[in-house]
């Protein structure tokens, strides 16, 4: 076995119906991983769940579609609990999920408000405790967050402001858990190719983004391709990689557009 292998190793990813999470299931999969729960939102992502299962399964390893709105500590309760009698315990969990929200402060409402703390805050914190409490000693947990926690830009500060916690959350864990030999990370992505930027984003804006990193040039479409995000969060993930309590942003191109 390879110093950093995912071989033999059970996966649950938060948001691993598509997108990124759907690519990451399908990478550690074709990298060896024995099987993989994967998280899905709500009947809309159903598809792409199912999918995901498949293309796991192809690629000879076990995988489970787990439906939940993790906006609940209860609800994330019984997401590691139903993937751990489906699939056993996890080594690693990834969680990517997330919600954004492009408006001005003062436009913002506090509906609006409550749903992106829930989503990105309180999710984030409650995978962290049912990741301590369920990953397998020397496992690894990953969060994703946004390179925007390393921007000076308005517009963004119920989606950066809700992301900005999941560090000290971070942190914290990472020292909890450390005597267990767990890693515990944060990722934080440029402006990505998926629908996730698009949603948010006018046309003007989009054009922008596709050109403010100094790495623009060298990708798809000037975003940070998802493609390229993969790899890296596969190797935090993998054995013989102990980085842990950290935030890594990677091509972060927002600025102040």
């Amino acid at each position: 076995m390879s110093q950093h292998s995912i071989q033999g190793k059970v996966v649950l990813i938060a948001g691993g119906a598509k997108n990124l999470g759907g690519l990451l299931a399908r990478d550690l999969a074709a990298h060896g991983a024995k099987a993989i729960a994967i998280h899905y939102n709500s009947a809309a992502s159903k598809a792409d769940a199912d999918a995901t299962v498949a293309a796991v399964q192809k690629a000879g390893a076990k995988a489970v579609a787990l439906q939940a709105d993790l906006t609940s500590a209860a609800a994330m309760e019984k997401l590691f609990a139903d993937a751990v009698a489906a699939v056993g315990r996890p080594d690693i969990a990834i969680n990517t999920v997330g919600k954004v929200l492009k408006k001005p402060i003062a436009e913002i409402t506090e509906a609006e408000y409550d749903e992106m703390s829930a989503v990105n805050a309180k999710t984030a914190f409650f995978f962290l405790k049912e990741a301590g409490r369920h990953v397998n000693d020397n496992g690894k947990v990953c969060t994703l967050v946004t390179s925007l926690l390393g921007a000076f830009t308005p517009f963004y500060a119920s989606y950066a402001g809700t992301k900005a916690p999941v560090e000290h959350f971070t942190r914290a864990a990472a020292k909890e858990f450390g005597a267990r030999g767990i890693s515990v990370t944060a990722v934080g992505p440029g402006p990505m190719d998926t629908p996730f930027f698009y949603g948010q984003e006018a046309p003007d804006a989009q054009a922008y983004h596709k050109s403010a990193a100094a790495l623009s040039p060298f990708s798809k479409t000037g975003l940070t391709d998802i493609e390229d995000v993969v790899p890296f969060i596969r190797h935090l993930v993998s054995d013989g990689w102990w980085v842990t309590g950290q935030t890594i942003l990677i091509n972060g191109g927002y600025t102040t557009k």
